[in-house]
């Protein structure tokens, strides 16, 4: 556990998004993008090659390579990288086989299916550093690499959602094995709810000392439940995990504040409670009205977001007109606002119209 603490790092000369998340106000709004790293991107195929997905994760220098991609093709324009990693590897810490089928997406070969499935997880014994020890080496490797250009994103899945990806297999439609978990056993699901938390909090925690500055939780299957099971099934795993991390990190000897993001897609109804969580920012889908998201807001944490991520599609008018209805609806961005997309990069997106994108986004943000 000690032999993270001692790690020294370059100098930060891009703080923006750190500032942004604290509330400060700055000379323009800070952006970045969701799967910013990864499949549009040619030279992230390069690297690749024919290499499972997870195997490019475990290595710390081919993830460091494809998560410093992004930041090197689109100098200057990106305020943040993410660790190329996947919200899965806690599932697999936790004592579970996961692939990624090409073209399907994460596949659970053995999902949790009966009581003794999940009490064999529950029994599973979790040793974070061990099980997760090339996430780490990954972090420190990209920080050193990245040399301060700016600061470095960890992120974890949120309880919820890694509950659905354990019972359901995988992906769904319909999540009939989440909601059979959640309306017949309820009791082993909120012990399960706890574990994945427990094991998120250390993760996330473990990814600061190795070296990231920012952390960022993805409840992305969020919006698949009712505002009544959203407040018993996700709401209090995410509030433990935003009051623990920094509680850990003390323990750890982590002394400055690490800013910490929670992304609910889908999740409407929530967002007046996820403002009041103890996160500095709540990351907003595409499906928001920024207006209508900052009036219930009102200003007590940073939004982020929600750009639709389809308009890449479009013309590079088209662009340029939404960013700057986006921007001067968040307020005009210079406090509480960080520009992303309402979710992920698609695999089929043309970077130049990405390009172009963070170009506006710069050009507009920065006016007075």
């Amino acid at each position: 556990m000690q032999k993270h603490q001692q790690l020294q790092f370059a100098p930060l000369k891009n703080d923006l998004i750190l500032r942004t998340a604290r509330g400060e106000a700055v000379e323009r709004p800070p952006c970045w993008i969701m799967r910013q790293a990864g499949r549009y991107l040619p030279e992230y195929h390069e690297v690749k090659g024919d290499k499972d997905f997870f195997e490019i994760c475990r290595d710390a220098e081919v993830a460091s390579e494809i998560t410093i991609q992004p930041v090197r093709r689109y100098a200057g324009l990106l305020d943040a990288a993410i660790i190329f990693s996947d919200i899965l590897v806690i599932p697999q810490a936790m004592g579970m086989r996961v692939e990624m089928l090409e073209g399907k997406g994460p596949h659970f070969p053995k999902p949790l299916r009966t009581i003794e499935d999940v009490q064999k997880v529950l029994d599973h014994k979790v040793d974070v550093l061990k099980e997760l020890d090339w996430a780490f080496r990954a972090i420190t490797l990209t920080r050193k690499k990245l040399d301060g250009q700016v600061p470095l994103f960890g992120f974890c899945g949120g309880p919820w959602t890694l509950l659905v990806y354990m019972t359901e297999g995988g992906g769904s439609k319909l999540f009939k094995f989440a909601k059979e978990w959640i309306n017949q056993h309820p009791d082993i699901c909120h012990q399960l709810l706890q574990r994945i938390t427990n094991v998120a909090i250390e993760f996330l925690s473990q990814q600061v000392i190795a070296g990231a500055q920012i952390l960022q939780v993805f409840e992305s299957w969020g919006g698949e439940l009712s505002s009544a099971d959203f407040e018993e099934f996700s709401l209090p795993y995410l509030k433990q995990i935003s009051s623990k991390v920094p509680q850990r990190l003390q323990e750890l000897g982590h002394k400055e504040h690490v800013p910490m993001v929670v992304f609910a897609k889908g999740s409407w109804y929530a967002l007046d409670k996820l403002c009041g969580t103890g996160y500095n920012a709540v990351s907003l889908d595409w499906l928001w009205d920024p207006a209508e998201a900052c009036k219930i807001n009102q200003g007590r944490v940073t939004l982020q977001g929600n750009f639709d991520p389809g308009t890449i599609y479009g013309s590079d008018e088209v662009i340029t007109k939404k960013v700057e209805t986006m921007i001067r609806k968040f307020g005009g961005g210079k406090s509480h606002y960080i520009i992303n997309f309402g979710h992920g990069t698609h695999p089929f997106m043309n970077p130049e119209k990405i390009r172009h994108f963070l170009r506006e986004c710069h050009r507009i943000g920065s006016q007075k």
